[in-house]
């Protein structure tokens, strides 16, 4: 009867080491949301490649600036992707760290025959000033503007709009304005609106069945904007609380490093080894 107990406790003992080893222990994980152009630019693919350099899990979801540094705020993700500097009503406990850079770009459907635009009509369109193609020697179609806006706050493609375009001016809006949750978003409709007009960032921009128009005669492609010949540079951020989880600081590290730098150029997004 002992002879029989104990091999059961034996056996007992060789199934529950075999289950422990072979039961995977959890990998780190960390998460992120935030800025459409940031992600599709290059954030989703950096995530892979820090994954695959350390075995740290980076999941990253969009909904736009204003989400992801509200998400920050409340701890539902551990950092967050933004395309506007930080503003005065955001949580003054998060940091603003820079990572690459992007450009504003105005795009088009593809069938949109203008391939050019000046400053001065694209503020002319957000003021209502220019309401029909026809006006920019396009055929005759009004102009249909979707424009980046949250419920709350400022999105970072609006943001940057108004610093860099509209001198602090608001868009203004008519029967043709159709406001939209993210600039994700925003490029979809204009890839499935032939009359469609918007702006957005060239970092996302680039990977849409859409026509980026050149500015004044500058294309916005990664050498003019690195070089400053097209002129609408602005930054792109992460964005973590002020005492950050030792993960989130080791992926802000990778993506500063050399080797993380590389692979954002690598994207074909502006690093900032590619702006001297």
């Amino acid at each position: 009867m002992r002879n029989k107990s104990r091999r059961c406790q034996s056996f007992l003992l060789i199934f529950l080491s075999v289950l422990f080893v072979s039961v995977p222990a959890f990998a780190e994980q960390i998460t992120g949301s935030g800025c459409s152009v940031s992600n599709v630019g290059y954030l989703t693919e950096l995530a892979k490649e820090y994954e695959k350099q350390t075995g740290v899990k980076v999941l990253v979801r969009g909904g736009g600036t204003v989400i992801g540094i509200e998400d920050v705020k409340t701890g539902k993700v551990d950092f967050a992707a933004s395309c506007r500097k930080k503003e005065v009503d955001d949580p003054k406990d998060i940091q603003c760290i820079q990572v690459a850079w992007d450009a504003l770009v105005f795009i088009v459907h593809r069938s949109n025959p203008i391939s050019n635009i000046s400053l001065d009509n694209v503020r002319a369109i957000y003021s209502g000033k220019i309401t029909n193609w026809k006006e920019l020697k396009g055929r005759d179609a009004p102009i249909k503007v979707f424009i980046s806006r949250p419920k709350k706050g400022l999105s970072g493609v609006e943001a940057s709009m108004r610093d860099m375009i509209l001198k602090g001016q608001e868009p203004v809006e008519t029967k043709n304005t159709l406001s939209l949750a993210s600039t994700g978003i925003v490029e979809q409709m204009v890839e499935d609106t032939p009359d469609g007009f918007a702006t957005s960032g060239y970092s996302s921009a680039r990977k849409r069945n859409i026509k980026i128009l050149k500015v004044n005669s500058v294309y916005p492609d990664k050498k003019n904007i690195a070089n400053g010949r097209y002129p609408l540079r602005r930054p792109l951020f992460l964005v973590i609380p002020e005492d950050p989880k030792p993960e989130v600081k080791r992926f802000i590290d990778f993506a500063m490093s050399k080797k993380g730098q590389q692979f954002i150029s690598s994207q074909g997004v502006v690093s900032l080894l590619d702006v001297r």
